[in-house]
């Protein structure tokens, strides 16, 4: 049990020198604070890591610039590198009533990689400062982390793995969004074009024009003889319309109104069927059934007026 004890003794010994030779002895007239990443693990070769080191000192004392250490050394523990390059060093300085403050920022970047993450530290710093004919020395503690290798080394057991330091794996969909928008857009303006061309409403440009109302009004009218002529009618109503005068034949429309080329051969057989209906029951149009072919009649001339070809 003594034996146990000793040991015991001896081992927290041993775990306070250490814990003192790392953090080290600070002079009373000198006040140190360190500002640590944000984290400790995940870093990978090129990675930067930056640390801040603040402090305060009594006058007259101030910080000799000469002891901060050098950007561009690598550090080395026991003659061996540990692939840690100190790249930037800043300073920053300020005064109070009674002491001098400064703030050191150290960059440092990581130049090293395994196959499997393994532990690493940024080394300890000393800084001096000097006044009152003598010097005094502050010791930085050293900041301990870890490197990761930039690709996994064998078989990796995931359920083993779930550090709550590993972020969720996420996958980027900004190009699936931006593709669905694209679609949503075509989408919409294919239905906005199919609504323009089958539409019979009035709130887009060019839908209310004579052949689109007479559409509408033969299709109000039901399916029986008499409705014939009105339906006819109606038709010439918006040739009129559209034409700004009466309208007689095909011909002189479609010169006045070239937008009708298309359907200049039926313009004539409704000019003829007009005739049969009115003046000359026996005069021959071939069209059968003249009120559905009067309906496809007036939808292909209100596809003319709104320059759908």
């Amino acid at each position: 049990m003594r034996i146990l004890i000793s040991v015991l003794l001896l081992s927290l010994a041993s775990l306070a020198g250490a814990a003192e030779e790392d953090s080290g002895e600070i002079d009373k007239r000198v006040t140190l604070r360190t500002i640590e990443p944000a984290r400790d693990v995940g870093y990978t070769v090129g990675d930067k890591l930056s640390r801040t080191v603040v402090l305060e000192v009594e006058k007259p004392y101030q910080l000799l610039p000469t002891s901060l250490p050098v950007a561009g050394n690598q550090k080395k523990r026991r003659n061996q590198e540990l692939g840690i390059e100190l790249r930037e060093v800043k300073l920053e300085s300020g005064s109070t009533l009674d002491k001098n403050t400064y703030r050191v920022e150290l960059t440092y970047q990581v130049f090293t990689n395994r196959q499997v993450a393994r532990p690493a530290a940024l080394p300890a710093e000393f800084i001096k400062f000097g006044g009152k004919g003598e010097n005094i020395e502050v010791r930085v503690p050293s900041w301990n982390f870890r490197i990761s290798p930039l690709a996994v080394f064998g078989a990796v057991n995931v359920e083993k793995d779930m550090s709550g330091y590993h972020p969720p794996l996420l996958l980027d969909a900004e190009p699936h969004r931006h593709i669905l928008w694209g679609l949503l857009g075509v989408a919409g303006v294919a239905l906005l074009g199919l609504f323009y061309v089958l539409g019979t409403s009035t709130w887009l440009p060019r839908m209310g024009r004579p052949f689109a109302r007479a559409l509408r009004d033969i299709k109000r009218l039901p399916a029986a003889p008499e409705s014939l002529a009105e339906a006819v009618q109606r038709v010439h109503a918006a040739f009129n319309s559209t034409a700004g005068g009466s309208v007689f034949d095909g011909a002189g429309f479609v010169a006045a109104k070239p937008a009708f080329a298309p359907v200049s051969g039926d313009i004539d057989r409704f000019f003829a069927l007009s005739r049969s209906v009115f003046f000359e029951p026996a005069a021959a149009h071939g069209i059968d059934e003249p009120m559905t072919w009067l309906k496809q009649f007036c939808r292909r001339c209100r596809d003319c007026e709104r320059g759908l070809k």
